[in-house]
């Protein structure tokens, strides 16, 4: 059975105690041998440097890191010059995004879906980077149709990504139902899963009303019944999400891509229930 490919994405801190929990988080979650981390980007390229910083540090570090790229309110010429920063620091592997739309913005840049992005670097540095693109199993927000969602996805996939990460899920079908989908449209790339570790009601409430994630009824009740008991509000998301990771690895996932908001305590309890015999490749 192949090694399922375990990786973890973090956000650029913006403190000197923020950066610190970040060094301590990514210590300990370095003890489970990931692929890689990955590193957000902010709306409108505004963590850009911070990106940069934290980036640079996991690689110097001796770990393999990828930056998001975001081609919302970019030009042509600041992606340009990111993908020569990144090529002479020795970074191979990149999430291409659309990204968020800042606020009060009118413009958007040069590009103005992924896929162009990810043509655009193709174009620019050929196969020098491994190119991670976004998946919505659940549809992105602003889909039209589930079909123009699927059609979407399938031009990022022939501009030129490698794989790709999906948002969060708690429906597990929703992932399979996807997975059938891509491959009735001959897409083989690796699709895995982005796994959302439950902190807090409110705060997971939000993100899902952003990105569009849907929170099942029952678990949504649960959650809000144990809103102000955090012990066990953590204690039945850990189980969900643990039952979560073993059925879509059971089902045939590639791996497991991990939300960390910075924090390893959870996602280090997930794993030593799931018990992988993890490796830092994924042959």
């Amino acid at each position: 059975m192949k090694q399922p490919v375990i990786s973890f994405e973090f956000f650029p801190p913006k403190t000197e105690e923020g950066i610190a929990k970040l060094r301590a988080a990514r210590q300990q979650l370095a003890q489970l041998n990931p692929k890689f981390f990955s590193v957000t980007f902010g709306a409108g390229g505004s963590t850009r440097d911070r990106t940069m910083e934290t980036v640079l540090e996991i690689h110097h570090e001796g770990f393999e890191a990828a930056p998001h790229i975001s081609c919302i309110s970019s030009s042509r010429e600041e992606v340009c010059q990111l993908l020569d920063a990144y090529r002479t620091q020795g970074i191979r592997h990149l999430v291409a995004l659309r990204g968020d739309i800042p606020s009060g913005t009118v413009g958007v840049g040069d590009f103005r879906h992924a896929n162009e992005l990810v043509a655009f670097i193709r174009q620019e540095t050929g196969e020098w980077f491994e190119i991670e693109v976004a998946a919505y199993p659940e549809f992105h927000p602003e889909a039209r149709s589930p079909g123009r969602d699927l059609e979407y996805f399938k031009l990022k996939v022939e501009a030129g990504a490698n794989a790709a990460i999906t948002q969060y899920f708690y429906n597990v079908d929703a992932y399979f139902n996807f997975m059938d989908q891509c491959g009735a449209l001959g897409i083989t790339i690796p699709v895995v899963p982005g796994i959302m570790p439950i902190y807090n009601y409110t705060q997971l409430s939000r993100f899902s009303d952003v990105c569009g994630a849907e929170i099942p009824r029952w678990l949504k009740i649960r959650l809000q019944d144990y809103a102000d008991d955090l012990p066990s509000l953590r204690s039945l998301g850990t189980d969900v999400v643990t039952d979560l990771c073993e059925q879509l690895l059971a089902g045939g996932a590639p791996g497991l891509h991990f939300y960390t908001l910075n924090q390893a305590g959870i996602i280090s309890t997930i794993m030593q229930r799931l018990g992988l015999p993890l490796t830092a490749s994924n042959s």
